[in-house]
């Protein structure tokens, strides 16, 4: 009889907790996220358009006869790429990448594509972390990433170096979406910690944008490399902002509802203050740049920058 009486009292507090949940991620999230920030630049947000046509170009098997460019195309000389390695080259090791040379900007950028959703070790990279595993100069980082990224920088550390050699002044560049955004960063992070690899490159040349990163690495770091790493959020992308660890999400597609209902629970018992404090926790890396398309009911577009 007295447990009987206790499950009204359950399902209330289950009822409230998952309404709270859908209020902050479907209707507060919007524009409110980033209201206290400064509006970036168009200075600082002048490679963003450029670096996303690079991005995209990675997708294509051939430059020369491309299928998916976008108007204006990708703004690729296609003498000047380098080399485009497939998960087949680094044996399930790294998502498809591109290292092209861009004389009319100064930059040598290595640009890594998306998830593949047909690529098993795609879903590896992503699977392969525990939280806490992997250590990272005092911090901690998505154990995956970091292992895709330094395969990727063993294997064209000589040619970065020699085109860096070859082009003194240019600055070297990371770019990535989505699962490439988080390889991405962790070869920033590689880079700045192994600079004498690469010729020993100033700090101040190397950066990273990453568009709709993963969380792949906890704020102490986050905040460290903010000056190389720049993370893009548009509006209310969810990657970026899921604090469920991605391998969790995809071990749980066959149960998300369940894994969602936890996570209602979760959020609205453990302070956001409590889980501030956990160093292992991951998070969007670098500064943040937020793209706001709309607030509710207003129309405009604008950008948001943090730290």
């Amino acid at each position: 009889m007295s447990i009987a009486c206790c499950l009204p009292v359950v399902e209330c507090v289950y009822c409230l907790a998952c309404t709270r949940w859908v209020w902050q991620r479907c209707l507060h999230t919007t524009g409110y996220d980033s209201e206290t920030w400064g509006l970036a630049s168009s200075g600082e947000f002048e490679p963003v358009p450029r670096l996303c046509r690079f991005i995209l170009a990675v997708y294509e098997d051939d430059l020369e006869t491309p299928q998916w460019a976008p108007p204006g195309g990708y703004g690729i000389e296609p003498r000047w790429v380098v080399r485009r390695r497939t998960p087949e080259h680094a044996q399930g090791r790294a998502p498809t990448y591109l290292l092209y040379v861009d004389h009319r900007h100064a930059d040598v950028v290595l640009a890594v594509r998306g998830m593949d959703m047909a690529k098993e070790s795609d879903y590896a990279v992503l699977l392969d972390n525990r939280i806490g595993q992997a250590g990272f100069d005092g911090g901690y980082v998505h154990n995956g990433l970091l292992k895709a990224a330094e395969w990727v920088l063993d294997a064209e550390c000589d040619a970065l170096r020699d085109l860096l050699a070859t082009n003194p002044g240019y600055t070297l560049t990371f770019a990535g979406h989505s699962l490439g955004s988080g390889v991405a960063a962790m070869l920033a992070l590689l880079a700045v910690r192994d600079r004498e690899r690469l010729g020993g490159v100033e700090r101040r040349r190397i950066r990273c944008f990453a568009m709709a990163p993963p969380r792949c690495m906890s704020l102490n770091l986050a905040v460290r490399y903010a000056d190389v790493i720049n993370s893009v959020i548009l509006q209310d992308d969810f990657l970026p902002r899921t604090d469920i660890p991605l391998e969790d999400i995809i071990k749980s597609l066959f149960c998300l509802p369940c894994l969602l209902c936890g996570n209602c629970l979760i959020a609205t018992c453990i302070p956001e203050s409590v889980m501030l404090r956990d160093p292992r926790r991951l998070y969007a890396p670098g500064r943040l740049y937020h793209i706001v398309e709309r607030k509710p009911f207003r129309c405009a577009w604008f950008y948001r920058e943090c730290f």
